[in-house]
C-alpha cells in the first residue's frame, strides 16, 4: 500500500523497517510533601549529572568521526546547565512542591512553548533541541539505560514518531538506507543531517509506530513523496531501477558542487550560502562559493543563555566567517529577534500578533543599547574582510534612514577610539515586507544592496501563516503576484546599479532558479544542500531561455499552474 508523505530529504530507499521506539516520557502532575522535598532536589540533581556525564561521552564520541556536529551537544550542554531552565526547576519543586520529573517537564515545555511560536522555521527547529534535552533529563530522573541508533546490526529503513539531533548524529549513516518519521521539518538538524549524508528521508507519516512493523519491507520515495509498505515484485523492480537512476543522477549533480555558476551562454551567477552560527563545518563551502549571503545573526543569541552576547564575542564569530571567505562578500543579517522569538536573555512582552509586532529592526530601533554593541562588533570585524550589514524587517524608507543613521553614530564612536574598520562598508536591506518591496525604486537610492527573503514576503503578500498548518494550501511559493513582485524589485536594484540577491528559500529551489535569473538577478544565496542542483541548473540555460521563462509565469493565473510550468522546465534541463 503507498502513503503519501513529503520529502526533507531526496532519494530512494529499499529495505526493512527498523522501528525507533526510543524513551518517551510519561509524566502526570504530581504534588509531594513538604518532607520529600528535599529527596526530590536531589533527584533532579543527580538526573542533571547523569545527563551531563552523557552529553560529555557523546561530544567525546562525536568528535572522532565528525567533529563538526559535536557542536549540537555542546548546544546541549548549554541548554542543560542554563542558570534559568535549572533555577526555575529547583523553584517548582521547592515553592509548588512539584515532583522532580514533573518540575523538569513543566519547565521545559514552557521554554518550548515559547520557542514553538517562532516564525523564522531555522530557530523553530530548536524546540527539538529543548525536547531532546527534557527527555534526556526524564529518562535519568527515572535512571533508566539510553537506546540509540548507534548500533544497528544491518542496512534498514528507520521508521520513528521523531528523530531528534542526538538521534540522527550518533546513527550509523552506513546501516541507514532511508528515513520515514511522522514529524519533522526540513529544517530541523535531522533533515539537515540526512541531506548531508545523503539519506532518503520523508516525514509526515500517519502514526507509522503503530502501522509500519519491525523487519517490513518497505520503499521510501523521497522524490515524488510516498513510501510503499510490502510491495509487489513488480513495485521492488521498478524502484529498483528509479533508484539506481537517481543514483547516477545526484552523483552527477554533485560534479557541478566546486564550479563555478555559469550559464551555457557564459554568464556568470554568484552563489552565497546561507549559515547560522559561523562553524567550521558552516564555512566549508567557502572554497566554492562565492561569499555569505545571510549570517543569521539571531543564533549568537539563541547560544548565549541567559546573558546577551557581549561585543567581543560577535567581533569574534564575525571576523571568523569574513576570514574564512577571503575577500568575499559576507553579509550579515542584524539581530532577527524579538515579537514571536522570545528569548532567555531578552524578556519581551507577549503580543497578540507577533507576525506584525515589534521585531528584527524596529525593536533594534528600540533597543538602541544592543543594536549599537552589535554594530560596534560587525563594524570593528569589517577591517578584516568584506563585510555587508543588512537590516531585516524593514517596511519603509524611514526605517532605511533610522537604521542608517546608528550605524553613522557608531562610526563616529569608533573613529574617536581609533578603532579600525571598513570606512565604506555596504548596507543594505532585507525586501520581506511588501511595502517596502512596492517602493523598491526609491529603496535602492537609499540602500547599497538588498537581500529578498522569500519566506515572509510570501508570507505577507499572501496574507498568510506560513507555519499553521490550517492555512497551507494559501502559502503559495509560486504565486504569481509574488514572482511579479520580486521582478519589480529585481529591476529597480538592477536599474540603481546596485546588488539584489535572494536568501528565503526561493534561493534554492531549482525549480524557481532560472525564473530568478530571468528576473535579471545574478546572486543567490542558500543552504548547502542546494548548491549543486542549483548550479547544474544554471549550467543548462541561456539567460535568454531564463527571461522568456519568467515571462512566461508572471503571465499564468494560478500558483499550480506556474509550478507545473517550472517542473516542465526544470525536467527539461536535467533536474529531478
Amino acid at each position: 500500500m503507498k502513503y503519501d508523505v513529503t520529502v526533507v530529504s531526496k532519494g530512494i530507499a529499499l529495505g526493512k523497517a527498523y522501528v525507533y521506539k526510543p524513551f518517551v516520557p510519561d509524566v502526570t502532575e504530581t504534588i509531594v510533601d513538604d518532607a520529600n522535598v528535599e529527596a526530590e532536589l536531589a533527584i533532579f540533581d543527580k538526573a542533571l549529572a547523569s545527563a551531563e556525564v552523557e552529553l560529555n561521552n557523546l561530544v567525546d564520541m562525536v568528535m572522532k568521526k565528525d567533529p563538526d556536529k559535536a557542536m549540537i551537544f555542546e548546544a546541549h550542554k548549554a541548554i542543560l546547565k542554563d542558570d534559568d531552565i535549572c533555577t526555575d526547576i529547583k523553584d517548582s519543586i521547592s515553592g509548588m512542591k512539584y515532583s522532580a520529573e514533573w518540575a523538569i517537564m513543566f519547565v521545559y515545555n514552557q521554554n518550548i512553548e515559547i520557542l514553538s511560536a517562532v516564525d523564522d522555521p531555522l530557530i523553530k527547529e530548536r524546540v527539538a533541541d529543548l525536547y531532546d534535552v527534557r527527555n534526556r533529563m526524564l529518562r535519568c530522573a527515572k535512571g533508566l539505560e539510553e537506546v540509540t541508533l548507534a548500533s544497528l546490526k544491518e542496512q534498514v529503513v528507520v521508521v520513528a514518531d521523531d528523530l531528534f539531533p542526538s538521534d540522527t548524529v550518533v546513527m550509523d549513516k552506513e546501516k541507514v538506507l532511508g528515513i520515514i518519521t511522522e514529524k519533522g521539518g526540513v529544517t530541523s538538524h535531522s533533515a539537515i543531517i540526512a541531506r548531508g549524508y545523503g539519506i532518503p528521508a520523508v516525514f509526515g507519516a500517519k502514526d507509522p509506530l503503530n502501522t509500519i512493523a519491525m523487519g517490513q519491507s518497505v520503499i521510501v520515495d523521497a522524490i515524488e513523496g510516498a513510501y510503499i509498505l510490502d510491495p509487489t515484485a513488480e513495485e521492488t523492480a521498478e524502484y529498483t531501477k528509479k533508484k539506481d537512476n537517481f543514483d547516477n543522477y545526484y552523483a552527477e549533480t554533485q560534479k557541478y558542487l566546486t564550479k563555478p555558476a555559469v550559464t551555457k551562454d557564459g554568464v556568470h551567477i554568484d552563489i552565497d550560502i546561507n549559515i547560522g552560527a559561523p562553524s567550521d563545518e558552516a564555512l566549508e563551502p567557502a572554497a566554492y562559493t562565492d561569499g555569505i549571503g545571510l549570517i543569521r545573526s539571531e543564533f549568537l543569541y539563541m547560544d548565549s543563555g541567559d546573558k546577551l552576547p557581549d561585543e567581543e564575542t560577535q567581533f569574534q564569530a564575525y571576523k571568523k566567517a569574513i576570514e574564512a571567505f577571503g575577500g568575499k562578500p559576507v553579509t550579515l543579517r542584524t539581530m532577527d529577534i524579538g515579537g514571536d522569538k522570545q528569548l532567555p536573555c531578552l524578556p519581551l512582552p507577549k503580543e497578540d500578533n507577533p507576525f506584525l509586532g515589534k521585531r528584527a529592526l524596529r525593536l533594534c530601533l528600540d533597543r538602541i543599547d544592543i543594536f549599537k554593541t552589535q554594530l560596534r562588533a560587525a563594524l570593528r570585524a569589517s577591517a578584516y574582510g568584506n563585510l555587508w550589514i543588512m537590516f531585516p524587517m524593514v517596511g519603509s524608507i524611514d526605517d532605511i534612514r533610522a537604521g542608517k543613521a546608528v550605524v553613522d553614530e557608531v562610526k563616529a564612536e569608533l573613529d574617536s577610539e581609533n578603532i579600525e574598520y571598513n570606512k565604506d562598508v555596504k548596507i543594505g536591506i532585507m525586501v520581506e515586507v511588501p511595502s517596502i518591496g512596492l517602493m523598491s525604486d526609491i529603496a535602492a537610492q537609499e540602500s547599497d544592496f538588498c537581500s529578498i527573503g522569500s519566506n515572509d514576503l510570501i508570507q505577507y503578500t499572501t496574507a498568510t501563516d506560513r507555519i499553521n498548518p490550517e492555512v497551507t494550501k494559501y502559502y503559495q511559493s509560486y504565486s504569481p503576484a509574488v514572482l511579479r513582485l520580486i521582478r519589480f524589485i529585481v529591476k529597480n536594484y538592477n536599474a540603481a546599479g546596485k546588488s539584489a540577491c535572494i536568501c528565503g528559500e526561493l534561493g534554492g529551489d531549482t525549480l524557481a532558479t532560472a525564473v530568478l535569473v530571468g528576473f535579471g538577478m545574478r546572486k543567490l544565496s542558500m543552504s548547502a544542500s542546494n548548491i549543486a542542483g542549483v548550479k547544474k541548473l544554471i549550467a543548462n540555460i541561456t539567460i535568454e531561455e531564463a527571461e522568456k521563462l519568467a515571462d512566461e509565469v508572471c503571465n499564468m493565473p494560478t500558483s499550480d499552474e506556474v509550478e507545473a510550468r517550472l517542473k516542465e522546465f526544470a525536467n527539461a534541463h536535467g533536474i529531478i
